[in-house]
């Protein structure tokens, strides 16, 4: 058992020697940080020997930040025009990076890069994707207590079995964004639309530390912003590949309830010699009609655009972990 596990850990030292690794790190208004966490990165990569590259997307910072990062070496910069947001600037460093593994964080030095080989350790267990999970959080009671609602709204709508998708601190193996474009305020969501595609999902626990210099971005337009996307990852997990099935759904309820008063309303005006001139049912029974019409349309419609996304990607709504042929 002693050997088995000596064999283990040094195989795994061998594998994480081998690896190219990514750390991708979007920025905004972050000058006093940039240059301690560039260190820090180098620090933790040489103690590890591992080999990579540091990706860093000045997301249209106003201060210093982008000649701040000019200064530091090795760097592979990214200098977008304005703020586009998170998650556009994750999208661009992954876009631009060339590792095996790419390595997510944070550039507010609240994620620690000394956990980025515990990432590493646990994705070569054979997980696809690890996510950090902050259990003791260094932020304000505010921060942490919408973040815990939004954490159970998640679980109820996607269930993405982690305990923490506000954490940026992730290692995906570079395989799981082929094809895939981040939007809107996806970052956060990504583990979940990888697992929807198959990938297996990990998490280990990480440090998190207070900020000591810059300010959050964290507000409440990035809160309502994150669970409209919530809500756009639910549909896509339910109904990426069929969504004729939920508006067909509720276009066929809202058909059958209004059809079923107009009825009523006929049976009580000639069958029943009732007066219907004042009621407000006969114009909610053909509003709920011609609504269910228009779903049902709609479902139509989004059948189509979903069958011409997947064709034009030449993408499936499956992933095939592998083939085998016994002869």
């Amino acid at each position: 058992m002693l050997d088995f596990a000596s064999n283990f850990a040094q195989n795994l030292k061998l594998i994480l020697t081998i690896m190219f690794i990514s750390v991708v790190i979007p920025l905004k208004d972050e000058e006093k940080n940039v240059a301690n966490l560039h260190q820090e990165l180098k620090t933790v990569f040489k103690k590890e020997h591992l080999k990579g590259e540091f990706i860093f997307i000045d997301d249209g910072s106003s201060d210093g930040t982008l000649a701040e990062l000019k200064k530091l070496k090795p760097i592979k910069i990214i200098a977008f025009r304005k703020n586009f947001g998170q998650t556009a600037a994750m999208d661009a460093g992954i876009k631009a990076s060339n590792g095996d593994v790419i390595i997510t964080m944070d550039g507010d030095l609240q994620n620690d890069p000394a956990d980025i080989p515990n990432l590493l350790r646990k994705l070569a267990e054979g997980f696809d994707v690890v996510s950090g999970w902050r259990k003791n959080r260094k932020d304000s009671f505010v921060k942490n207590f919408l973040s815990w609602g939004a954490d159970k709204l998640r679980k109820i709508l996607i269930d993405d079995q982690i305990n923490d998708s506000g954490c940026s601190l992730k290692a995906y193996k570079a395989g799981c964004f082929r094809n895939v474009d981040l939007y809107g305020e996806m970052h956060r969501f990504i583990p979940a639309f990888l697992k929807i595609k198959g990938f297996k999902i990990g998490e280990i626990k990480v440090n998190h530390r207070p900020r000591t210099a810059g300010v959050t971005k964290y507000n409440y337009t990035r809160l309502v912003k994150g669970l409209l996307d919530l809500v756009g990852v639910w549909f896509w997990r339910k109904f990426s590949n069929r969504p004729l099935h939920l508006f067909g759904f509720i276009g066929m309820i809202s058909f059958v309830v209004g059809s079923g008063l107009l009825v009523w309303m006929f049976i009580e005006r000639v069958l029943l010699s009732g007066s219907i001139i004042n009621r407000i049912w006969p114009t909610i029974g053909i509003f709920m009609v011609l609504m269910g019409v228009q779903f049902l349309v709609f479902g139509l419609l989004a059948d189509i655009l979903i069958k011409i996304f997947y064709q034009g990607r030449k993408e499936s709504y499956y992933n095939i972990e592998e083939i085998i042929e016994n002869k």
